[in-house]
């Protein structure tokens, strides 16, 4: 069954939230800042309420099968987009961004990784909607992200070496200046006009979100095939994302067990998505072509279920962990200190 929304709806959603998001915008253009912890806690608050409204409103046209859906795309899409999180630490780091500008700089990574979601979406629709057997492609590229997931190996310094490959092609091509003048794309040296360091910021971030495109949508069309929903939760996880960079800060490095839950989710969806295709199957050498009829159908609720507890274990063993060593620590200096007194 499609699922069938009021045009007035779609159209009505779509207009608020990308006004919502272009006000976010101006808001960093006019007043670029640090925010502080509680103003980025409202705002991810905010976000999320905002995401659980949409979610009661699509339970009302749609249905409580289609809410469930967008919820469970959404926090999927949002403990990805946490990930991303990560290697953006490292983007600004390695470039040294001012942390000022930072905003700026998150909030056009926001936006590249919309188009670009946004282009995989309609493509991945497309696709889906002319070959089913593509579901089998799509499981097997989500088992294989996640068992990279489960074990990096340095997975993140990989991605910035490949933005390292980009730096250098730009410094080929363009002339670059050694500092940043603001948050300007173009300064004046000598008389002559060049690029500042912020472009490279940009593409770095670009090519990032283009990485993480490839790996989120397959993710989401395990849950759901509307490409309304798709998009949506995609929005509503990134929106609130340039605040959560602020809320989290050294947090990020203390959740060191989220890639384990990340993986364990894209690992399911995966199967998830294979079990589909062989319940749907139109493959000619595979059972004759004939759909398989033991493969079971994994439920909206249950893939919820597995996200949301998947996601909890991670976090609350990653904060445990960390607490332990914060102990182990004090320990381990009071004993340091009972040695030399």
């Amino acid at each position: 069954m499609d699922l069938e929304l009021p045009l007035w709806f779609e159209i009505g959603s779509l207009v608020v939230l990308t006004l919502i998001l272009v006000a976010d915008l101006l808001l960093i253009l006019k007043r670029p800042h640090i925010p502080s912890t509680k103003e980025s806690t409202l705002w991810v608050v905010f976000y999320v309420v905002l995401a659980l409204i949409f979610a009661g409103l699509m339970w009302i046209f749609a249905g409580p099968e289609y809410a469930g859906q967008f919820v469970a795309g959404w926090l999927t899409e949002y403990s990805l987009s946490i990930d991303n999180l990560f290697v953006f630490v490292l983007i600004m780091s390695q470039f040294a961004v001012p942390r000022r500008y930072q905003q700026e700089v998150l909030m056009v990574g926001i936006i590249i990784a919309l188009i670009l979601r946004g282009a995989f979406i309609l493509l991945g629709a497309a696709i889906i909607e002319q070959f089913s057997w593509v579901f089998y492609i799509f499981g097997a590229f989500l088992v294989f992200t996640a068992y990279r997931q489960a074990f990096p190996g340095g997975d993140h310094d990989e991605e910035v070496q490949r933005e390292n490959f980009i730096v250098r092609m730009l410094r080929r091509m363009i002339d670059i200046s050694d500092h940043y003048d603001g948050a300007k794309l173009r300064t004046v040296v000598d008389g002559k006009k060049i690029w500042t360091p912020m472009v490279i910021v940009f593409a770095a971030i670009g090519v990032t979100d283009l990485l993480f495109a490839i790996d989120s949508i397959p993710a989401i069309f395990g849950i759901t095939q509307s490409a309304f929903i798709v998009f949506t939760a995609n929005l509503f996880a990134l929106m609130g994302l340039r605040q959560l960079y602020f809320l989290l800060g050294d947090l990020l490095d203390r959740l060191r067990y989220l890639h384990y839950g990340i993986a364990f989710i894209l690992a399911f969806i995966g199967l998830k998505l294979v079990f589909h295709a062989m319940h749907v199957n139109e493959l000619p050498f595979i059972n004759g072509g004939e759909p398989i009829e033991w493969a079971p159908e994994i439920s909206t609720w249950m893939s919820l279920a597995v996200i949301i507890l998947a996601m909890g274990v991670a976090t609350i063993a990653s904060l445990a962990a960390s607490a332990r060593d914060k102990r182990a620590a004090i320990a381990a200096t009071d004993v340091a200190k009972k040695d030399t007194a």
